[in-house]
């Protein structure tokens, strides 16, 4: 099926977005996390909220990134619930996204706005492209 490619790169894009996700989670907490927490005076216990804060951070980013390994995995052994997570995590994106070109143009931060067409245009392609019927057929969906 000529739909395998597609299917594929969106794959493996989820498998990067779960490795950048480790990566941001792993800087974060070390560069800002840890120095941010140590910045913050250690009266009224600052330092442990900050140090906290970081932690929530980085565990969101890092539950992200295995729904993305997740998601991929499933996409490779073309099931169904994978196409769906697919579905929710780039309309996600896509909400995401148009809140933060809203907020570039109302700013009007030129370099922003163009990158957030990007993701914008991104999103929508993959949610599209898992509503293609060839894609629902390879997932078993009639």
């Amino acid at each position: 099926m000529g739909c395998l490619k597609g299917i594929t790169i969106i794959a493996l894009l989820n498998f990067i977005w779960a490795f950048f996700s480790l990566l941001f989670a792993t800087a974060f907490f070390l560069g800002f996390g840890v120095v941010g927490a140590g910045a913050v005076s250690p009266m009224r216990g600052g330092a442990s909220l900050a140090l906290a804060k970081s932690l929530g951070i980085v565990g969101g980013i890092l539950v992200l990134g295995g729904v993305e390994v997740v998601a991929g995995v499933g996409l490779l052994k073309l099931r169904n619930w994978a196409r769906i997570l697919t579905i929710i995590l780039a309309s996600a994106g896509l909400l995401l996204a148009v809140r933060g070109l809203v907020s570039s143009l109302l700013h009007g931060q030129v370099l922003a706005v163009a990158i957030g067409v990007v993701i914008l245009v991104f999103y929508t392609l993959i949610v599209w492209y898992m509503f293609q019927p060839r894609v629902k057929r390879a997932f078993g969906v009639p």
